[in-house]
């Protein structure tokens, strides 16, 4: 197995672990949401002016499936839309107080299992860290040139969901 794969394999693994060491967690907090409502509950709280075009180029999906997730959220209390008095057209949202509550609690689970995990970062050195970000700012800029190489367009991506 070369470096390359070896990198990859254990990326997965380590994302599947996250994944599945919190899941129970998560769904037991957050019950009666999926994970695409929270997540896009949590880029909405984190954000100014989110609308549906920023909410499908960050999760990469396409308009209709972000439309769909947030009609729910409407629907559900979770969100409430408003427009900008300098443009009438575009459509924003905002956490309601129901909305910002499902928010604390994806955050304060996050921050547990920061905290659990803290055991092994903090034996990691600044060096380390400042490494391993550059890795990871390179593989996403490739990954970004090769979507724009490819010419896909978001409506053409497949949805994560």
């Amino acid at each position: 197995m070369s470096q390359q794969e070896k990198i990859m394999e254990e990326f997965r693994s380590v994302f599947n672990k996250l994944v599945w060491l919190n899941r129970g967690e998560m769904e037991e907090a957050l019950k009666g949401h999926k994970s695409s409502e929270v997540h896009c509950i949590e880029y909405i709280g984190k954000h100014v002016d989110p609308n549906v075009t920023r909410l499908a180029e960050a999760f990469y999906m396409t308009r209709g499936a972000i439309s769909k997730i947030t009609k729910k959220l409407l629907d559900k209390g979770l969100i409430e839309s408003y427009q900008s008095s300098e443009n009438k057209k575009e459509i924003y949202f905002r956490l309601t107080p129901e909305g910002r509550n499902v928010f604390e609690i994806h955050e304060n689970l996050h921050r547990s299992f920061r905290e659990r995990d803290d055991v092994v970062f903090e034996k990691v050195s600044a060096e380390q860290y400042a490494s391993m970000s550059r890795f990871l700012d390179a593989y996403n800029r490739h990954l970004d040139a090769e979507i724009d190489k490819q010419g896909i367009m978001l409506q053409d991506r497949p949805n994560p969901e």
